[in-house]
């Protein structure tokens, strides 16, 4: 007996909007070989990712059989705008249903749907996951073909046109620190969950006590994940330089070679979301908050090392004859720090994460400066020669990634074009000290479009009015121990 063939009397109209690709012109001639390499590739899969990031650095998707994403390579998916309204503990930030929702954004109206495109070069087959399944990126935009303007991948892309104009090519590198702890037996619970509630963390036990650092004997104790994780990288292309034991009860740190700045951002993405996931799969848990609400934990950084070549020679823009920065080095460094205060919602995007920014042993930066081989500095300057380059420490590990490096950038190439406005020594103290300083900034509005600058704000505000409502107001909340609300508001899902 046969199988019944189920009829579709509208084919290809399930998904996405037919040619939408060709029609809208969104591919160059490196996509246009990507996309056919791609396609004589999936009989080999079962299953595509298609995944993109949302305004929180998180990546949303959906997974699509094959014979979908033939349709869907050209055709784009459509998605709800969902992860546009939502803030981090899924609290309704937008009012969608009203006609104008007030970022600027039409088609938020009613949640109505957008366009994922994908792109064929982020193509690539997922290790450890039965059946076959790939992942792919995708670039959202508008239903007439315009880019989304709330696209944070965008955003990075527009940062790197800028110095292309000027012959000139950013050079990335990551080091992240993270936690790794073993789930507890039980399930997880969704008693209180909700929009706007979340519910209990993960119950976890630390894999050691911690405050070892470097001990090669702790770092053993982790290795029943690093083996599996660091293959999985080096299959993903991914180019891992160093795994390291860090100071607290099983923090980890990855390091790994400079890439573009594009690149680095969608490995940080990809980085992150395998590393949660593999772990999951082996009754671990890999989280990216900055300081977890568990005894003894210390916080963890994303420090963003920078540097800048000229694109026909290849020449550092930042090497000089001796062991300091180069003029333009120098400059690019101030733009950054400059602009700190006023960018600094996109590299510190929690309430968690300013934890970190507090004088202590933990070496975080606590004030805008730069130093030469001083991890107490938020720019710390290291190299000489063809290897100068500027390490910004201020991000936390759960920053958008194409958001904290677009920022950063930008402001370093301001700080190249001439005198950026300062913005004073000290940090920002608080989620909402830090939203003060980003709402109506210029700088903002310049590098994200008023639209994504807008639904960052509404995005935030919602979040630092739930934290307020459950934990009060205070930046002395920030000096005591890390409350239930922000354990359990980022330890899972970040």
């Amino acid at each position: 007996m046969t199988s019944r063939q189920w009829s579709n009397p509208c084919p290809g109209s399930s998904v996405g909007l037919p040619g939408f690709v060709a029609r809208h012109g969104l591919w160059d001639d490196e996509q246009q070989a990507a996309a056919e390499r791609v396609e004589a590739a999936l009989d080999g899969v079962e299953h595509v990712r298609l995944v993109f990031a949302d305004p929180h650095g998180l990546a949303r998707g959906k997974i699509l059989p094959r014979a979908t994403f033939r349709s869907v390579l050209r055709n784009g998916m459509d998605f709800s705008a969902g992860p546009f309204v939502l803030d981090t503990g899924h609290g309704i930030a937008v009012d969608f249903l009203s006609d104008d929702p007030g970022v600027g954004v039409g088609e938020l109206a009613g949640a109505g749907d957008f366009v994922v495109v994908p792109d064929p070069r982020t193509f690539q087959l997922l290790p450890d996951v039965e059946p076959a399944t790939a992942w792919v990126l995708g670039d959202e935009y508008l239903r007439d073909g315009s880019p989304h303007p709330l696209s944070s991948r965008a955003v990075l892309k527009r940062v790197v046109e800028q110095f292309t104009r000027r012959d000139l090519t950013p050079v990335v590198g990551l080091e992240v620190e993270w936690y790794l702890t073993r789930r507890l037996p039980g399930h997880p619970s969704a008693a209180g969950n909700g929009f706007g509630d979340q519910a209990q963390a993960p119950a976890v036990a630390p894999i050691d006590a911690g405050y070892q650092f470097n001990l090669e004997s702790g770092l053993d104790r982790a290795a029943e994940i690093t083996g599996p994780l660091s293959a999985a990288v080096a299959e993903l292309g991914l180019p891992l330089r160093s795994m390291e034991l860090e100071s607290g009860p099983g923090q980890l740190e990855f390091t790994f070679d400079p890439m573009t700045a594009s690149d680095t951002a969608d490995a940080m993405l990809l980085f992150r979301t395998v590393a949660k996931q593999l772990c999951a799969r082996r009754g671990l848990h890999a989280s990216f908050m900055a300081l977890p609400g568990l005894p003894g934990f210390d916080p963890s950084g994303w420090h963003i090392h920078q540097s800048v070549l000229e694109t026909r020679t290849g020449r550092n823009l930042f090497a000089f004859e001796t062991d300091l920065l180069s003029p333009d080095g120098e400059r690019y460094v101030d733009g950054m720090l400059a602009l700190t205060r006023q960018l600094c919602l996109l590299s510190v995007p929690t309430v968690n994460g300013y934890r970190r920014l507090r004088p202590g042993p933990a070496l975080s930066p606590s004030c805008v400066d730069s130093r030469t081989e001083n991890r107490s500095a938020l720019v710390r300057i290291l190299g000489s020669g063809p290897s100068a380059h500027a390490e910004n420490r201020i991000a936390e590990p759960a920053a958008n990634p194409y958001l904290a490096i677009a920022a950063q950038l930008y402001a370093g190439l301001a700080g190249l074009d001439g005198d950026p406005p300062g913005g004073g020594t000290e940090l920002p103290g608080s989620l909402r000290d830090a939203l003060e300083s980003f709402r109506g900034s210029k700088a903002a509005d310049d590098l994200l479009g008023t639209p994504l600058a807008a639904l960052l704000t509404k995005l935030k505000d919602s979040e630092l009015t739930r934290f307020e409502k459950a934990a009060g107001t205070g930046e002395d909340l920030l000096d005591g121990e890390v409350t239930d609300w922000e354990h359990r508001e980022y330890f899972d899902v970040y």
